[in-house]
């Protein structure tokens, strides 16, 4: 009962945000207009203050563990591949598989993560050893998915499509402000600079503003009944990120050695809901905005119950 606290704990206030969203578009006081520029920003700047943060915070010569950050890297990669894999075998409608690939394998590690992780161990050196193993690598993989699988260009064909595309997608890689940001953080971390006090709290200002504002305007921007019509991939995505990637990995962490705080980080990482930020990034780059909505919204409801359910079989088993 207690682990089921801290998940609802953790879980349900971002899920009710996102209703607080939705209600507000209801009465009128959100509006198209708004959700754009709220993506943008998010997007373009809080996103990315809330990345740097919480990287340059970490102590990383203290408490680097090269064998973890590897197989952090490694599964998320492995996720990554055969997820687009399957979609692009599997999926009838080609325009849902950049959104589906991206939020079946992307947690909202940096967001949701690390409250989890501080619910149950309080301050954690796994938590912020994830993110480096594995955040990174969701948002170049990202990228990479949403430019290959994006709305079609009129007027290219063959090769030159397959280049061009290549061309954007390491183009969109080098000037993504999440990324920047990552890399940003970690130079920040290695070196531990130290910000005087006015530029650390601004920084701290608008990071906290980054996950109230994307849930508020994923809410405002979600549509119930376009996201009926697409129940079906948000049931299968969810499933993959709730159940099916922990399913398989946990085990073969628990097989690598790894247990207690460091388990935890992965699970995290393999079924936490799906992070807003897909829904910024799958509308910046022209894909599914809908049913990237519609996977972020049910992982997060559902994802209290599957995390306890983990928990309990981790505890169960002496490995946490």
């Amino acid at each position: 009962m207690e682990n089921f606290i801290y998940s609802i704990n953790v879980t349900m206030p971002i899920f009710l945000v996102m209703v607080l969203g939705w209600f507000l578009r209801q009465r009128g006081m959100l509006d198209d207009h708004f959700v754009s520029v709220a993506n943008k920003l998010n997007f373009q700047v809080t996103l990315p203050f809330l990345v740097f943060r919480d990287l340059a915070a970490v102590d990383i010569r203290a408490v680097f563990d090269l064998k973890y950050v590897l197989f952090c890297a490694l599964v998320t990669t492995l996720c990554f591949f055969c997820i687009w894999g399957g979609a692009r075998l599997l999926l009838k409608d080609r325009t849902m598989t950049g959104a589906f690939v991206q939020a079946s394998f992307r947690s909202s590690a940096a967001v949701m993560g690390l409250a989890f992780i501080e619910n149950i161990y309080g301050s954690s050196a796994m938590g912020p050893l994830m993110i480096i193993g594995a955040v990174p690598l969701y948002n170049i993989f990202s990228v990479i998915v949403l430019t290959f699988e994006a709305n079609e260009e009129e007027g290219i064909s063959g090769g030159k499509k397959d280049y061009t595309k290549i061309k954007k997608a390491g183009i969109n890689i080098l000037k993504n402000p999440i990324i920047i940001a990552i890399a940003l953080g970690l130079l920040a971390a290695y070196f531990r600079i130290e910000f005087p006090t006015i530029i650390d709290n601004s920084i701290n200002y608008v990071a906290r503003t980054a996950t109230p504002l994307a849930l508020i305007a994923m809410g405002a921007g979600f549509e119930g009944r376009k996201a009926l019509n697409k129940i079906v991939p948000t049931i299968v995505a969810s499933s993959i990120k709730l159940v099916f990637q922990p399913l398989i990995f946990i085990p073969v962490a628990v097989l690598c050695g790894f247990r207690g705080e460091q388990l935890i980080g992965l699970l995290v990482m393999l079924a936490a809901p799906a992070t807003p930020s897909c829904y910024i990034m799958a509308k910046s780059m022209k894909n599914d905005g809908t049913l990237t909505a519609s996977i972020v919204v049910t992982t997060t409801l559902l994802a209290a119950f599957t995390l306890t359910a983990w928990i309990f079989v981790l505890k169960s088993l002496l490995l946490i």
